[in-house]
């Protein structure tokens, strides 16, 4: 009897040690994974500040300020391509307080361009999500007798090696639309590189170069005003900004896209809890309808989708323009 009646106490006793050791396993964790973020956030634009990526980060870094309850600050670092500001939070801690604005050239396009990339654009980030595309529009200075993809491959197969496209760079985006098309049509089309976009359109507008995969901001004004002739957009879908206007896609080449595209990345490594928690603030701050007219406005065509979606587009586009520079016998330079 003695013994069945000390039970309740040490009962009594063994509960009250198990609640203290819990209590204290519960600080503890707390004290190591404190609630994100705790300070501010460092969101790198790989890009000088100006034009339509900075406004994207800097739209996007606004609302996040105000629901993440600490400063969202845009840091630009240029240099390198894009690649230097992407090293950048490839190294820094994965906790949430880096993140970088991922595009397609550093991401989709650099690995089958740069023999000795600084990052392994898989394995050296945390996808959070893909923000948003911006397709090209190939267009056509009047005097080029053509009035579709349809009837430009025709002319380009007619008269092999004597057509031109224009682009702002070697391995730009416009490039590589060119090499995609030259691919999927079995055509010759020549490419003139320019040191950017402008001085590429004041030559197209006289006339020096035939056609162009351009940005859409750049063209449309010379598109209204019956100085160049749209042809098709490269995106997967008609653009909202010119939804007369065909896909490459559904003019004959299924599954041709070539869109720039941007994501949001954090360094490898950083809490799927921070991560789950940045996407979920990004989606619903790209639902803000005033954030989509203004991003819509420059150009872009929202998407947002899942962590996983992000990391499965990317692979798919490296392997994608991996071909194509392969086959062009692309050089970065």
């Amino acid at each position: 009897m003695p013994t069945i009646a000390r039970r309740p106490a040490r009962l009594l006793q063994c509960g009250l040690v198990a609640a203290l050791s819990l209590s204290g396993v519960v600080s503890a964790a707390s004290a190591v994974e404190p609630v994100y973020p705790v300070r501010p956030v460092r969101f790198i634009v790989p890009f000088a500040p100006g034009g339509s990526t900075d406004t994207l980060a800097r739209t996007l870094a606004q609302r996040l300020s105000d629901a993440l309850g600490q400063q969202v600050v845009v840091d630009n670092r240029a240099g390198g391509n894009g690649n230097i500001g992407t090293e950048l939070v490839a190294r820094a801690a994965p906790d949430g307080h880096s993140i970088v604005l991922g595009y397609i050239a550093n991401l989709g396009i650099g690995p089958s361009l740069y023999a000795k990339l600084p990052f392994d654009p898989v394995k050296d980030f945390a996808p959070i999500t893909l923000l948003a595309v911006a397709p090209n529009i190939l267009v056509a200075h009047p005097s080029v007798p053509v009035k579709s993809v349809r009837e430009l491959v025709a002319y380009a197969k007619a008269n092999t090696q004597k057509v031109n496209y224009a682009s702002a760079a070697v391995a730009s985006l416009g490039h590589l639309a060119g090499e995609l098309l030259n691919s999927s049509a079995g055509i010759q089309m020549q490419h003139v590189p320019y040191k950017g976009s402008g001085q590429a359109v004041i030559d197209l507008l006289a006339g020096q170069v035939q056609i162009m995969f351009s940005g859409m901001s750049s063209v449309m004004p010379h598109i209204k005003g019956a100085k160049l002739r749209p042809l098709a957009v490269t995106g997967a879908r008609r653009s909202a900004a010119a939804p007369e206007v065909p896909t490459i896609a559904e003019s004959g080449y299924p599954g041709f896209e070539a869109s720039a595209w941007y994501s949001v990345m954090a360094p490898a490594g950083t809490p799927r809890s921070v991560v789950m928690r940045l996407n979920s603030e990004i989606l619903r701050a790209l639902k803000v309808p005033e954030v989509k007219e203004r991003l819509e406005n420059v150009g872009f065509e929202i998407v947002g989708s899942s962590p996983d979606e992000c990391a499965t587009y990317i692979r798919s586009e490296i392997v994608k323009w991996a071909k194509v520079v392969k086959a062009s016998g692309i050089k970065a330079e």
